[in-house]
């Protein structure tokens, strides 16, 4: 019977001393909390602001996926550093580590979604390929409709509508000037496809 009490008094003990050096790693913590996010918030507000002059119009959504790459990339360090300050720096690493390879494999399961953006992006930034232009791509003319991150739509003479992936057309595609607004003139080849003239 006299073990019980030495027992429930050890375990008190031994609670009221994890209390001890808990609580000022856990307000650390906090105090880490509230200013990593003010800092992140100051950031990703310089960064929105920037991008948001380098990106307008139908380019925005290049400058959203900039801003939204640099908000994960931000956070996960904020969290990684939160671990390491309440005194989970083992646990910080592994994840670190885990997350590494989680992301190899998420990357390699989504290449051509990830090929669909990259090529994205240099659509939308090249200055030739725009919205209301008339392109060949693929054997396919007409004048492109929308230019998202994944898909081009195209609006073809006929009245249909062509949904292609980005990265089919991004390697080589021409830009079609109608002769008559020409005056003759042939198809101008883009930067992505090399003129065939002597």
């Amino acid at each position: 019977m006299t073990q019980i009490p030495s027992l429930v008094s050890r375990s008190l003990s031994n609670f009221v001393e994890g209390l001890v050096v808990a609580v000022p790693r856990l307000l650390s913590g906090l105090i880490f909390l509230a200013l990593a996010y003010l800092t992140v918030r100051v950031v990703l507000s310089v960064v929105h602001g920037s991008i948001e002059r380098l990106y307008v119009g139908d380019r925005e959504l290049v400058g959203d996926l900039i801003v939204t790459l640099v908000s994960v990339f931000l956070w996960f360090g904020v969290a990684l550093t939160f671990l390491k300050v309440v005194g989970m720096g083992d646990i910080a690493a592994s994840l670190g580590t885990a997350v590494g390879f989680i992301v190899l494999g998420v990357s390699y399961a989504l290449s051509e979604m990830i090929e669909d953006t990259v090529a994205g992006v240099y659509l939308l930034r090249d200055p030739d390929f725009n919205v209301g232009y008339r392109v060949e791509s693929k054997g396919v003319t007409g004048t492109v409709a929308a230019i998202e991150l994944r898909k081009t739509r195209i609006d073809t003479d006929g009245g249909d509508r062509i949904v292609m992936a980005n990265r089919e057309i991004e390697p080589r595609w021409t830009h079609d000037v109608p002769e008559e607004t020409t005056g003759g003139a042939v198809d101008e080849p883009t930067d992505s496809e090399p003129s065939t003239t002597d």
